[in-house]
């Protein structure tokens, strides 16, 4: 009975497949493996057949139905391990098979492809122009290097003409996988030293020989990080029925660089859009860290819970589920470690009030002092001037900077305002609650008086977080080497709050990175998305300055987003429900679909809708088990963190985004307006940018103003 491997190569083609032809795939694997290694080489009706002109003699195309092939990698040593490594219409089956080979890379051992046609096209075009050119990408390294970091002769002779980073990054399709990472890190700076150790040896198998053995199925058990071997018809028939989830851990290497950096001497800030696996590098270091000593303790926190469940889940898929590591890590959001410190530290549980309870106590400030401005101008105020610097006195409020504000106060006015402060804290006191913002400043205040928690923090989301959090933060830690590893994109910051961290003694000068490349979304679907926020300019991280998109971009390619409007919503919802069909019919399992929009209404509506026609849907604030059926509805702001294949955006109104009732008018404060509309755009690119293949925004009546053209 024959063995079946898996080649990533063949879960991303297989992935995408209509659900007929991905039940082809099932019954012609499922009656290979039935069959003899003698029989395979017969005609029993799967047409296992030899590729004419194939650079690679081992090549092999299976029957799938008519119209699909599977490409094979079939064993010529009398082993009896088959790769399958593609799914592709029957004539271009035959032509991708023909320009493809596999070899064992000299130095990992491991099994990897190339496109040999293209490289030998390519290679003496490029060697030509190469002669006129000023300096080399490679040339400081001489080929013994090279060959002992596992570079080939074809690909010594192909990077040899490569002048720099941008010619490289049109090759690396065309190499092999092992050779290309090399290259990427020796592009990116590290010594070869460095690529050894961290890319090579981490791959070699411990008890390699002076030369690789050139065996199908020892390559292939020297390559578990790219190739799936099958045991047996159970393992077969499981691991086809459900979806590829191999998590994405793999780190380009500048992500690398500075997730595996072995110190660095204070904060780190790593800024980049959505999908440049700022989330994923926040892991690594993680893991980094607690590598370093057996007794290293990190706090890993984010702004909510829905997005520390998702860090928790994924680090424990990194540690390879190691219990021992993963107890020496605390994944939380800020308010619940603060909720913590305060219960531990104080005796007892603060007791939390709600938003709508903490805008009642401000209503009633307003009612009884008789004040000249409205409970949501002295709810901002509280929030940006009192909480954010820690004031605690009317000298301290006199004094302090009111940066950010569009109403300017004078002395006298900050000592009419300060009596409300003073009211709305000392009804808080009375009711025997607090305020999430309040309970981080008494953390702050009891971390300050005893010693940190954790040897080092890391912080994912870090542009949703306000000062008091920050506090809270500084304070979990020591200054000093490794404490505090920041990650966040000043555009995906839905939540109103705005931070100087040189101000709250997080200074990150010289130690901040900026990753431009998309690993999640198609380039049309980012430039779309990118579209919403081309008016505007957002502030940094940090505060200090202003954040660009200028060279973000996307590797991958696909569909242009759809943007239609309709008549009315029922018509709109009716739409959805037809496109979520079609979306499902092409092969998308329904847990690959997010539908959002800003209010529950209107998904409540869509639920109903697609359940009606027997679509599986479940919402997100319901917390679905990660391989539970059922297409995910979930409001703009829980869109965070998440991702799908297909995204449909409803509802995207003038009425809902922006919504009046969260922008302040101008009249009460002319910046905060503008903030507030800021914040409405950033919420709706969140919302898109979750896409990685389709996305379609819908609308009824009027479009919003943000909805790109």
């Amino acid at each position: 009975m024959p063995q079946l491997a898996f080649a990533h190569s063949f879960w991303e083609s297989y992935d995408v497949l209509e659900k007929p032809v991905r039940a082809g795939v099932r019954k012609a694997m499922q009656k290979f493996q039935l069959l003899t290694v003698p029989e395979l080489h017969m005609d029993k009706g799967l047409h296992l057949e030899s590729v004419e002109n194939a650079r690679d003699p081992r090549m092999r195309t299976i029957r799938i139905n008519d119209f699909w092939r599977g490409v094979v990698l079939a064993p010529d040593d009398g082993s009896d391990v088959f790769l399958l490594v593609n799914v592709v219409p029957h004539d271009d089956a035959y032509t991708w098979a023909a320009k493809r080979l596999y070899t064992t890379n000299s130095a990992t051992r491991a099994l990897e492809v190339r496109n040999v046609v293209a490289i030998e096209q390519l290679t003496p075009v490029l060697e030509k122009a190469a002669v006129t050119a000023d300096s080399l990408l490679f040339a400081k390294y001489s080929d013994t290097v090279l060959h002992e970091l596992g570079i080939d002769e074809q690909v010594l002779r192909a990077i040899r003409t490569i002048v720099d980073k941008v010619q490289l990054r049109a090759f690396e399709t065309l190499l092999p996988e092992d050779q290309c990472e090399v290259l990427q890190y020796l592009a990116e700076g590290f010594s070869p030293e460095e690529v050894y150790r961290d890319v090579v040896a981490t791959r070699r198998p411990v008890d390699a020989g002076p030369d690789p053995d050139q065996s199908l199925a020892v390559a292939i058990a020297n390559t578990t990080s790219r190739i799936t071997l099958v045991t047996g018809p159970e393992e077969l028939s499981d691991i086809l029925e459900k979806p590829f989830a191999a998590w994405r851990v793999f780190l380009h290497p500048s992500q690398r660089r500075v997730a595996y950096r072995v110190s660095y001497g204070g904060p780190v800030q790593v800024t980049g859009g959505p999908g440049t696996g700022k989330t994923v590098a926040a892991l690594h270091r993680v893991k980094h860290l607690l590598a370093r000593s057996p007794d290293t303790r990190v706090l890993l926190t984010t702004y909510t819970n829905a997005l520390a469940a998702s860090l928790r889940e994924n680090l424990a898929l990194l540690l390879d589920g190691d219990d021992a590591l993963l107890a020496r890590v605390d994944i939380t959001t800020v308010n619940a470690y603060a909720h913590g410190i305060v219960t531990r530290l104080d005796g007892k549980a603060p007791s939390l009030m709600g938003d709508r309870e903490e805008r009642q106590l401000w209503q009633r400030v307003v009612k009884k002092l008789g004040l000249p401005w409205t409970e949501q101008f002295l709810a901002q105020e509280y929030r940006h001037v009192i909480l954010a610097q820690d004031l605690r006195t009317l000298d301290a409020y006199r004094a302090a900077s009111r940066l950010g504000r569009g109403s300017a106060l004078s002395a006298t006015r900050r000592e009419q305002l300060w009596p409300a402060v003073e009211l709305f804290e000392s009804l808080l006191r009375d009711q025997k609650a607090t305020s999430h913002l309040k309970i981080c400043a008494r953390a702050a205040d009891l971390l300050a008086a005893s010693s940190p928690t954790h040897d080092h923090v890391v912080v994912d989301e870090a542009q949703d977080l306000h000062p008091a959090q920050w506090r809270v933060l500084r304070g979990a830690v020591a200054p000093g080497s490794d404490d505090l590893f920041i990650t966040g994109d000043p555009h995906q910051r839905i939540y109103d709050s705005r931070v100087s961290l040189r101000s709250l003694g997080i200074s990150v000068t010289g130690r901040t990175h900026r990753l431009r490349i998309n690993y999640r979304s198609t380039e049309e679907i980012l430039t779309w998305s990118t579209d919403i926020l081309s008016p505007v300019t957002v502030e940094d991280l940090g505060g200090e300055g202003s954040d660009t998109l200028a060279g973000y971009r996307s590797l991958l390619h696909g569909r242009q987003p759809q943007a239609d409007g309709y008549g009315t919503e029922q018509a709109e919802v009716a739409a959805l429900v037809e496109r979520v069909q079609g979306w499902i019919a092409q092969g998308i399992r329904p847990s690959e679909i997010g539908v959002c929009a800003r209010f529950n209404v209107l998904l409540d509506k869509a639920y109903d809708k697609l359940a009606a026609v027997n679509v599986p849907v479940v919402r997100v604030r319901d917390n679905p088990a990660p391989g539970e059926d059922g297409v995910r509805l979930a409001t703009m702001h829980a869109m965070k963190g998440l991702e799908f294949r297909c995204i449909a955006v409803l509802g995207a109104t003038a009425t809902a985004v922006p919504f009046a009732r969260e922008v302040t008018p101008a009249s009460v404060d002319a910046l905060q307006h503008d903030s507030d509309l800021l914040r409405e755009r950033c919420l709706l690119f969140v919302a898109c940018t979750r896409a990685r293949e389709a996305l379609a925004v819908s609308w009824s009546g009027t479009a919003s103003p943000f909805v790109p053209r």
